[in-house]
């Protein structure tokens, strides 16, 4: 048998078909099958972020908290985001942080909300002084396999203030509190460049996040601050049996065969937010599984 770093990637987690689930809402761990990874047994960190201050949305679970997770390993403090009706699941990515020995501060906070975007960099400020990694990670999607004529406006809009809206404030606001060193990670989507038409709106969004970051970094290069962005491929977590009819084969079209758990995403965020990737700024990291990407 292989070492655990050294494990063969197609058999590593569970493969499709997964079984058909009820999900109350696109943050709910507890009633998915199987239960994704966050890195709860198997990150190791070695103190690469030690006493950095970070701010990460939707930290409540998915990436987001295998972020929240694997930065508090490597020695930072963490404020996250979380809807109202993830405070079971806010508690548990709190749990793991402070397992970990360093502060974590869960914030219910609305980024499609401008004033809620301000607040929460206020308290950031209030409570760590500054912001080191800003990653901008919450999102919403919701299929629609009728294409464009099945998205209504109401979702539209909740999908771009979510996607779209919130990074923009939370960067804007962020930026007088980011020290040179510091830097924003984005988090977008191999959505941006290979889009499914039932995930139309969602896709639109994570395009605008690569030119976003890309145009950006140019502009905050010579305040040296770093701006960057992850391309996941698909990924198991509470957003997709609450947002798609269907995932028995949800995954399967990654030449890996399988989805990603979230704790295969957070290494790359700790790179991007690390001393090692002082000289990277306005890149996209692909984690698609095998699927080449621009």
């Amino acid at each position: 048998m292989n070492p655990r770093d050294q494990q063969n990637p197609v058999e590593q987690y569970p493969q499709p078909p997964f079984p058909q689930q009820d999900q109350p809402h696109p943050g709910g761990t507890e009633p998915m099958a199987p239960r994704p990874d966050h890195g709860e047994a198997s990150y190791r960190g070695s103190r690469r972020l030690e006493g950095l201050r970070t701010v990460i949305t939707g930290g409540d679970s998915g990436i987001g908290r295998a972020v929240a997770l694997a930065f508090a390993r490597e020695g930072a403090d963490v404020l996250f985001t979380h809807l109202a009706e993830e405070e079971k699941e806010a508690a548990e990515t709190s749990r793991l942080v402070e397992e970990a020995g360093r502060r974590a501060i869960a914030v219910l906070c609305d980024i499609r909300e401008e004033e809620a975007c301000r607040d929460l960099v206020d308290l950031a400020v209030k409570e760590f002084g500054r912001i080191d990694v800003l990653v901008n990670n919450a999102a919403y999607q919701m299929a629609q396999p009728d294409g464009i004529e099945g998205i209504s406006t109401e979702q539209f809009d909740r999908v771009l203030r979510t996607n779209l809206y919130g990074m923009f404030w939370l960067s804007k606001m962020s930026l007088p509190h980011i020290p040179a060193g510091g830097s924003i990670i984005n988090t977008t989507s191999v959505q941006a460049y290979k889009p499914s038409p039932h995930l139309l709106d969602y896709a639109t969004t994570k395009g605008a996040i690569v030119t976003f970051t890309q145009g950006l970094a140019g502009s905050l290069a010579e305040r040296g601050i770093r701006v960057n962005a992850v391309a996941p491929g698909p990924v198991w977590t509470p957003l997709i049996p609450a947002t798609l009819p269907d995932t028995e084969t949800f995954g399967k079209q990654a030449p890996l065969g399988r989805a990603a758990q979230p704790a295969e995403m957070a290494p790359a965020f700790v790179y991007l937010a690390s001393q090692e990737a002082s000289f990277i700024t306005a890149e996209i990291l692909n984690a698609t599984g095998g699927t080449p990407l621009p």
